[in-house]
């Protein structure tokens, strides 16, 4: 479970190599692996993925005070595409940046910079939403304020103390933390 939470947010090739190497596998093809990876998690999302409540929730609140969103992931694009397409949310999303082709992933801030920069912001005036500890750390070392929503079974975990906010769940968010997080 502590290796499944460590590798969180990490770029596919990052984890493979690491699980491959945990379970001392040799002679392995990362891109056919990857590949593997891919279609099986672009099938699953598609026949039956589950949103995280309080997404619409989150993109409404946003969108109504005018913010530019974005979505900066570990993820490959053509996921980000598929997501983004079957919850709805299109019209919403006005940049994404994907770590798949730059030299680091997160924990590395660039995806997160990258966003930043096809948002016309400064990276300082961004609030990022996470659920991973790798993510966390990308978005902090990026300078950018940080809710992170960490799933049920690692909820008191102590890392989650560099976060800016820490939520049970994304419905949980509102009017309150938007001004505590924008003092």
């Amino acid at each position: 479970n502590d290796l499944c939470n460590t590798t969180t947010g990490l770029r596919t090739r990052e984890f493979i190599v690491l699980w491959f190497n945990y379970f001392k596998i040799e002679h392995i093809d990362i891109k056919a692996a990857e590949n593997l990876i891919f279609d099986s998690i672009l099938k699953k999302v598609e026949e039956r993925g589950v949103m995280m409540p309080g997404v619409h929730q989150i993109i409404d609140f946003f969108h109504s005070k005018q913010f530019k969103i974005g979505i900066a992931t570990s993820s490959p694009q053509s996921l980000i595409n598929l997501v983004v397409k079957l919850i709805g949310i299109e019209p919403y999303i006005n940049a994404t940046s994907s770590a798949e082709d730059l030299p680091y992933g997160k924990p590395h801030p660039q995806v997160y910079l990258d966003c930043a920069e096809k948002l016309n912001a400064a990276p300082t005036d961004c609030l990022c939403f996470e659920d991973s500890f790798n993510g966390m750390i990308s978005a902090k070392a990026a300078r950018m304020k940080c809710v992170i929503v960490p799933h049920g079974s690692i909820q008191k975990d102590e890392r989650w103390g560099a976060a800016d906010l820490k939520l049970s769940s994304l419905q949980n968010f509102g009017e309150l933390h938007f001004d505590l997080l924008n003092r």
